[in-house]
């Protein structure tokens, strides 16, 4: 190798290489959060999972710290598989995925925590808990106060998103390589990840108050014991 060659090498930066696990039971959207965060895609179709998908998304954290994730989607009949040992070993981050719509699905993460545990051994990754489905919150099925209890039980951070619109997700992922690189992010930082992801700009639209073909389009008055009234 040339020294010209060397020195550009010496040049590149160290890129760290993290294995992320999505665990969790079938349908609660492992596979488009997955999708959403490497490939900024949702599917409306539902697809099961078999066996497992795998994922690589490149990111620079503060400092210029280059790191890429590894993704393994893993299917959610899985929880049965002799495989599942082989998948778990040697991750550094596992998030335990739920959808929020579905109490079965939060319930049924203790089994999955527990299959982590014994696969992982001494080596314990890092957990995160993953409530997705955030856009339906208007018909949530799992009680704050359980997703709490659970969360501080087994020491894990608590993140609700939605692959569909895309929000947290990215929030996810950056703050979990974050503290596998042991690199610090600035208030500035987490503002950034939490709030700015999917602004959605607001059309103002100007609907008349008022039925054209309605009294001229003026505003009626009513009358109330022989007097009347104007309506602002």
């Amino acid at each position: 190798m040339s020294n010209q060659a060397e020195h550009e090498s010496d040049d590149e930066p160290e890129q760290q290489q993290f294995k992320i696990i999505l665990l969790g039971d079938g349908a609660v959207g492992k596979t488009s959060i997955a999708n959403r965060f490497a490939k900024e895609s949702f599917s409306q179709s539902y697809k099961q999972t078999i066996g497992l998908d795998f994922f690589i998304k490149r990111i620079v954290l503060p400092g210029d710290i280059s790191v890429a994730l590894q993704l393994w989607d893993i299917g959610g009949q899985s929880i049965g598989s002799k495989m599942l040992g082989n998948y778990i070993h040697g991750s550094h981050a596992v998030i335990f995925c739920y959808d929020v719509t579905n109490a079965d699905s939060f319930l049924d993460l203790e089994d999955w925590r527990s299959l982590v545990m014994k696969s992982a051994a001494d080596d314990k990754p890092v957990m995160a808990l993953a409530g997705n489905k955030c856009d339906l919150s208007h018909i949530r099925a799992v009680r704050s106060e359980a997703i709490n209890t659970f969360a501080d039980k087994h020491d894990m951070q608590v993140y609700f998103m939605s692959a569909k619109s895309g929000d947290q997700v990215n929030a996810c992922f950056h703050r979990l390589a974050a503290q596998l690189a042991e690199v610090s992010l600035s208030k500035a930082d987490l503002q950034r990840l939490d709030g700015a992801e999917n602004v959605v700009t607001a059309e103002i639209v100007n609907h008349p108050r008022h039925d054209p073909n309605v009294n001229k389009g003026e505003v009626p008055e009513f009358t109330k014991t022989g007097r009347s009234c104007s309506v602002s």
